[in-house]
């Protein structure tokens, strides 16, 4: 069994490493840092979904956002989508379960907004729906997946496709990538002021 430990912490390290010196990847993740900047600073809302350990993820990072993170600061506008267990239920039943979070986009969502959507595959059906109506109302979209990046890197503006298969190394340097997101915000937003 230690070995097996051993084995599974390797693989989530080797992954890690793979990540740190991918270049491209790691610029695409400056890239959204600067746009969470810009758009919270311009009053924008960022929208955030996923399945199942995505879903939790998108809850996770969305309150890192909108509570605090190192910061005892003033709040964000981060918001999970699949948090209102009614309404998934009634819209899954009336219509259909690919429709649950581009519904909330269509409610929720204003131009400039940012989606941020964590699929391990990129093919996630109600993700994906998420991000066409996203584009067709004039969101920013950013997505969280696997190596392809599925379907959903069709409808991208910035792809933080990980180089793997694996769904949970995936999903923990999904989560490493979007701490990394959340302090840098916090900071660029809050550190100066709060330090004065």
């Amino acid at each position: 069994m230690m070995n097996t430990i051993q084995k599974i912490i390797q693989e989530s390290i080797d992954l890690k490493q793979q990540v740190l010196k991918d270049v491209l990847l790691l610029s695409t993740v400056q890239k959204v840092v600067a746009l969470l900047i810009e758009s919270f600073k311009n009053k924008q809302k960022v929208l955030f979904c996923g399945n199942g350990g995505s879903a939790a993820d998108a809850q996770h990072l969305a309150t890192e956002l909108s509570g605090r993170f190192y910061l005892d600061r003033p709040p964000l506008f981060a918001e999970a989508l699949p948090i209102n267990t009614p309404y998934l239920t009634a819209v899954a039943n009336d219509y259909g379960y690919e429709y649950i979070f581009s519904r909330l986009v269509e409610a929720k969502g204003q131009a400039k907004d940012v989606l941020i959507g964590l699929s391990t595959s990129g093919n996630s059906p109600n993700v994906v729906e998420a991000f066409k109506m996203a584009n067709s109302m004039n969101l920013i979209t950013v997505g969280f997946t696997g190596n392809s990046g599925g379907k959903l890197k069709e409808y991208c503006d910035y792809l933080i496709n990980i180089p793997s298969t694996d769904t949970p190394r995936i999903q923990e340097v999904h989560l490493l990538i979007g701490h990394i997101v959340c302090e840098l915000v916090e900071k660029a937003l809050f550190n100066q002021t709060l330090n004065q």
